[in-house]
């Protein structure tokens, strides 16, 4: 079996032949700063919470939530720059938890969200976990949409109205 690094550096060349490379890396790299930042942007739009509340939020979970051997942040780089990113923490023994599903505004539409869950599923996997578990909020309908034609399965009533649910958990098992 070849070092992780090894392994990490031999994904990443076989992903540049479709353009885009995929970078593991921890929560304190400057590759992140965007993600955060953009996603601090959405949240407080969509959720009318201030932007510097929401970036404290997206904080709470220590760095090593999402790094090895547990977890895992990666982004999709596209000419250096992170277009797509996401990140996994345990959740129990056999489950990760998905956190932080981002596609950069000027790369939507282009399938990189699929990308980046096809991704972390196949990290969790190599990392032994057997489920996935994760929720989004109310608000997210292209969330929502994504989880479902990805295979998760809603653990909420669908014909609900989701503001009457809040967060919105769903799950898919690993094979």
């Amino acid at each position: 079996m070849a070092a992780p690094a090894v392994q990490r550096r031999a994904e990443q060349l076989r992903t540049q032949d479709s353009g885009l490379l995929v970078r593991h890396v921890g929560q304190g790299d400057p590759l992140v700063r965007p993600m955060l930042a953009e996603l601090a942007r959405e949240y407080s739009t969509r959720y009318g919470h201030p932007r510097q509340q929401v970036h404290r939020e997206l904080l709470d979970y220590p760095a090593a939530e999402f790094a090895a051997p547990s977890g895992d942040l990666l982004l999709l780089l596209e000419d250096g720059v992170p277009v797509a990113g996401g990140a996994f923490r345990r959740y129990d023994q056999q489950t990760a938890e998905l956190k932080r599903i981002w596609t950069h505004s000027e790369h939507r539409r282009r399938g990189l969200a699929v990308r980046v869950l096809t991704e972390l599923e196949t990290e969790a996997r190599r990392r032994g976990y057997q489920k996935i578990y994760l929720t989004t909020g109310p608000r997210q309908p292209e969330a929502k949409a994504l989880y479902l034609a990805t295979g998760y399965r809603a653990e909420f009533d669908l014909d609900a109205d989701p503001e009457s649910i809040g967060p919105l958990p769903f799950r898919k098992e690993l094979n």
